[in-house]
């Protein structure tokens, strides 16, 4: 069989996406519809959300997120829970709207939920540097019921429609495409965007405020826009025109794009960026920022992974921040060159072993239950992409790459933990990569070395002895430049030692030349 139908069987036996539930689930959303009207005398939010959903079990009752108001004044409350048009019994507690109902597995329902109060988080009501107000949803990890009925969870994924109704001075963004701007009475505006491609909570979004808009031009037939406050409209429009680039880049390497169009936009938000489905938001001062095509290309990455193929729960976050780092660096090789990776992977590994001596712990992280916030640390971000990169010099550029754009065509639309990412990257190399995926991603910590070597005149040899430090060993490949040539040394127990036929005394012993390691050494040379 030809190397090219392998591949085309590969991608064709793995390209449905795979969606699934948290265990013991009860239902799946199919749909949310939502529509929320915002005004500027306070901050108190109306909301109407229609939420469509199949019963995976018997079930004469379910629990929807939605956190209640709180003895400050900030929550939500419900006014009225109905299906069809008919009021459903239905209790609220602190987090969540309990819905008593009779219904069997498969069948599927639409009920109403109305609703307002103040978001006590997850829709930021501010205003921002230049004094005018803004509203922003700010989902991530699990922030959206501050304001949005929904099942809080990145495993259940559904379509969304925002309808807002807001004062009709703003302009409005969300996911999706936008459907209709209708002008009201009362100088109101309705405007309706449309979401088709199934989404975790963690990255719907609206963004509503006084918005310049650019269209900055179509790729590959996915229209790009730019959403900045008009104040840093000359500005916003330039610098963000970036983004064009890195799409190309990211569709021509890794697959189609997901999403109906890609809107990066100026925001009011606690992070740096944020990967909003096909609506990306980045902090004030990004506009201008020397450092925004860098933070594109990682927002940009997440559409891939995180957004379009996510993780199945939060344990396995690596697999969204962990890709887009690796993914940016890579995306800043291919333009900048190797040098730029090496500097990138060099900052990286000093960011990893100094967050290990603060918190000693599996880059797929069991322990955190809740607080996810935690888990926004270098073992999810850089380490997680040191990993790739490991594992892309372990397998080789043509059968990585086919690997990964095998496991985004399978898991496109759906959810994935590490076990599934390499279950198909063994099957798109050949090898098993157990001891691969447990030492770098289910054990904590990394080989600390000590590395001696000596030339010995007699026999023409450099003797060099590897010893690992940490308990437990790990197998790898440490490179070793002697002089202009390269050799390769697998390691796999405690103690390492080989001999290496040299005809004369080395000038220059370098291991890890190219960076390809996760590890810290120490090197002694002989006399």
């Amino acid at each position: 069989m030809s190397k090219q139908l392998s591949i085309f069987l590969l991608g064709l036996f793995i390209g449905l996406s795979v969606k699934v539930q948290s265990p013991g689930a009860i239902i799946d959303v199919q749909h949310y519809n939502f529509a929320i009207q915002l005004n500027d005398k306070n901050d108190t939010i109306k909301g109407t959300a229609d939420i469509s959903l199949k019963f995976l079990k018997d079930a004469s009752s379910f629990k929807i997120n939605l956190v209640k108001q709180n003895k400050a004044g900030k929550g939500m409350l419900v006014n009225a829970v109905t299906e069809n048009g008919a009021n459903i019994q239905f209790q609220q507690d602190e987090d969540a709207v309990n819905i008593t109902t009779s219904a069997i597995p498969g069948s599927e329902h639409t009920y109403t939920i109305s609703y307002q109060g103040i978001p006590a988080d997850g829709l930021i009501i501010s205003t921002n540097k230049f004094g005018h107000r803004t509203f922003f949803g700010d989902n991530w990890p699990n922030r959206a019921h501050n304001w949005l009925p929904c099942v809080d969870e990145p495993a259940d994924k559904a379509t969304v429609d925002f309808i807002v109704t807001a004062p009709g001075h703003y302009q409005v963004v969300a996911n999706g495409l936008k459907v209709s701007e209708t002008e009201l009475p009362g100088s109101l505006k309705l405007t309706h965007w449309k979401e088709s491609a199934s989404l975790s909570t963690k990255v719907i979004v609206i963004g509503v405020a006084d918005f310049a808009i650019d269209h900055t031009g179509d790729v590959k037939g996915i229209p790009v826009y730019t959403y900045v406050f008009p104040e840093n409209k000359s500005t916003g429009f330039s610098s963000y025109a970036v983004a064009k680039e890195i799409l190309a880049y990211y569709i021509d390497k890794l697959g189609p794009y997901a999403f109906e169009k890609l809107a990066n936009v100026q925001s009011k938000t606690i992070f740096g960026g944020m990967e909003n489905a096909s609506a990306i938001f980045y902090f004030e001062n990004s506009v201008g920022d020397k450092g925004i095509e860098t933070l594109m290309a990682h927002e940009i990455a997440h559409q891939w992974f995180g957004d379009a193929a996510s993780e199945k729960n939060f344990s396995h976050l690596w697999l969204s921040e962990g890709f887009a780092t690796f993914m940016t660096n890579v995306y800043l090789e291919s333009k900048y060159g190797a040098d730029t990776l090496k500097d990138r992977l060099i900052k990286d590994r000093k960011k990893v072993l100094q967050f290990e001596k603060e918190r000693m712990t599996p880059v797929v992280d069991t322990a955190v239950k809740s607080n996810y916030m935690q888990l926004l640390n270098a073992n999810s971000y850089e380490k997680g992409g040191w990993v790739l990169h490991m594992l892309r010099r372990k397998l080789g550029d043509e059968v990585f790459w086919n690997g990964i754009r095998a496991y985004y065509a399978k898991y496109d639309g759906g959810n994935a933990n590490t076990d599934d990412l390499r279950a198909v990257m063994e099957q798109a190399s050949g090898q098993d990569l157990k001891q691969f995926f447990r030492q770098w991603l289910f054990t904590p910590g990394h080989p600390q070395l000590n590395i001696s070597w000596k030339y010995d005149a007699t026999k023409k040899m450099v003797n060099i002895s590897i010893e690992q430090k940490q308990e437990n060993p790990y197998e790898f490949t440490l490179e070793c430049l002697i002089d202009k040539k390269m050799y390769k040394i697998e390691v796999k127990e405690k103690k390492t030692t080989l001999g290496i036929p040299i005809t004369a005394k080395p000038v220059n012993v370098t291991f890890d030349p190219n960076v390809n390691l996760l590890v810290g050494f120490e090197v002694v040379k002989g006399n």
